[in-house]
């Protein structure tokens, strides 16, 4: 596992095994970074209402980020995703983003790996399970495990990406993940599923 993930886990007070992870001795603890996005005092710039609303008119692709069972632990792990993106050709890298209070996260973190599940213009059904918080996401849904890491690579999805964490940044309310790519694949074939003002949608004309 990445020693930026040692130090995420380490500053929200999770548990790391002494047996898989490097030695603490040389990783600077980050502290726990405010969840607050303004001063104290400060009145933000916006309303969360605004925020949501302006931002809905941005149209977005739908994901879902899987995880194998890390040490310890008997089921897989994922949650459904809009906020994801390449990041860099060389070396390739992408991006997501999760808010800090997902109780999926820190079962990710502590996997290391990701698949990024990209979803198909009829899998709006799909994206509402793993969007369900405490529920047995995986049950009924066919997977097989990515080639590189074993994480879900969801059945029928038109296109996925296996990745190893590369570095976990604060980003306000939410963290940003970046993931190498270790191995990935499409089918070719087949409309995006989309998310356009709380809505899914998919390409017509």
């Amino acid at each position: 596992m990445a020693a930026t993930v040692v130090r995420y886990l380490r500053s929200v007070g999770s548990p790391t095994s002494a047996s898989s992870e490097p030695d603490p001795g040389h990783v600077e603890v980050l502290p726990r970074p405010d969840l607050r996005a303004v001063g104290e005092g400060e009145r933000a710039p916006v309303s969360s209402a605004e925020f949501r609303t302006v931002l809905g008119h941005f149209a977005s692709g739908v994901t879902v980020i899987t995880a194998p069972p890390a040490e310890g632990e008997d089921a897989p792990a994922g949650f459904a995703c809009q906020s994801f993106a390449s990041l860099s050709l060389d070396p390739p890298l992408v991006t997501f983003m999760v808010a800090r209070t997902s109780t999926t996260w820190p079962r990710i973190a502590r996997a290391g790996v990701f698949c990024v599940n990209i979803l198909g213009a009829e899998q709006g059904a799909l994206c509402r399970t793993f969007a369900v918080s405490g529920a047995d996401k995986f049950a009924g849904v066919g997977h097989t495990p990515a080639p590189a890491t074993g994480s879900p690579q969801l059945d029928a999805v038109p296109a996925w990406i296996d990745c190893r964490i590369h570095a976990v940044h604060t980003g306000g309310d939410h963290l940003i993940v970046v993931g190498r790519v270790e191995a990935m694949g499409a089918a070719g074939e087949g409309d995006p599923l989309l998310f356009h003002k709380g809505r899914f949608g998919r390409f017509t004309g």
